[in-house]
């Protein structure tokens, strides 16, 4: 059974993600575990720690079930040292955040190259970060999420995807988010080749490393590198396509989390998706 919520609000405390999630009748969510424009966090408090988990238990959400999200500063692929280091050590930060909320894994975006190094000098970086933090983390899996191509941002392809996942010496602890719009954007047609998309995803990747999607309509054409989100059947993706993930059977018990940007049809959009899979 595929699991569907979306990335909600973690204001007043991580405590208050689960319920959030159950106000729109996610059995699955998303969230930020600190805040995501900044580098520094102050320390999560026990009290908070706790009340998350015993949320999580009221909600009936397992843990499995939560695909924490990092924050937006961040850049593995960063031509600087310094400035990598400084990367790998506040998603490392974060990783132990989710390790302290007994969270599994945790979503991020790989890296850019910022004009100043090639590609693959740029997935080499990211990929000994990953390692990094690896070796000084436990139980949490590193989640990469696929990007729209915009700027300098790696990770639009399935092939960089396939590098970092080899480049990764646990690969017990690394895994793919696929974002719908992202895909999209990137080029690959999920309305109007779905199976070509996800055959090629398959050959190249592999869904065993599938561990979440983000649900996410396109503003934008196909091929468009443009990452702006829609409402569901209002954008360029259409609906056809949502209905063909949820009927997926390669898409095991993921979390499937909503990005579009009306919050307040989270709820719709949430039955709708189920009602697919029906």
């Amino acid at each position: 059974m595929k699991r569907v919520g979306a990335h909600v609000s973690a204001s007043g405390g991580v405590q208050n993600a689960p319920l959030n999630a159950a106000a729109i009748g996610a059995d699955a969510f998303a969230l930020f575990v600190k805040n995501q424009r900044q580098w520094n966090a102050k320390e999560l408090k026990e009290a908070d720690i706790e009340a998350f988990k015993a949320n999580l238990e009221k909600v009936g959400i397992e843990p499995e079930f939560v695909l924490p999200h990092n924050g937006y500063l961040p850049n593995l692929g960063h031509p600087n040292t310094i400035a990598r280091a400084k990367s790998a050590e506040s998603f490392l930060g974060e990783v132990h955040r989710c390790e302290k909320l007994g969270l599994k894994m945790i979503n991020f975006h790989p890296g850019s190259h910022l004009r100043a190094i090639d590609h693959e000098e740029c997935l080499m970086n990211i990929g000994e970060c990953i390692n990094y933090i690896l070796d000084r983390s436990e139980g949490v899996r590193l989640v990469i999420e696929n990007t729209a191509g915009q700027g300098t941002n790696m990770g639009y392809k399935f092939e960089h995807l396939a590098y970092l996942i080899d480049y990764c010496e646990d690969k017990s602890r690394i895994g793919v988010c696929l974002d719908t719009c992202h895909l999209f954007a990137s080029g690959y047609d999920i309305a109007g080749d779905y199976e070509g998309v996800m055959s090629e995803f398959e050959r190249i990747v592999g869904f065993e490393y599938l561990f979440g999607m983000h649900i996410n309509e396109s503003m934008f054409e196909c091929g468009k590198k443009k990452d702006r989100h829609e409402r569901l059947g209002h954008g360029k993706i259409g609906m056809e396509a949502f209905e063909k993930i949820m009927r997926d059977e390669r898409i095991g018990e993921i979390p499937l989390v909503l990005e579009t940007i009306d919050e307040t049809l989270w709820s719709e959009e949430i039955k709708l998706l189920r009602s697919f899979s029906a």
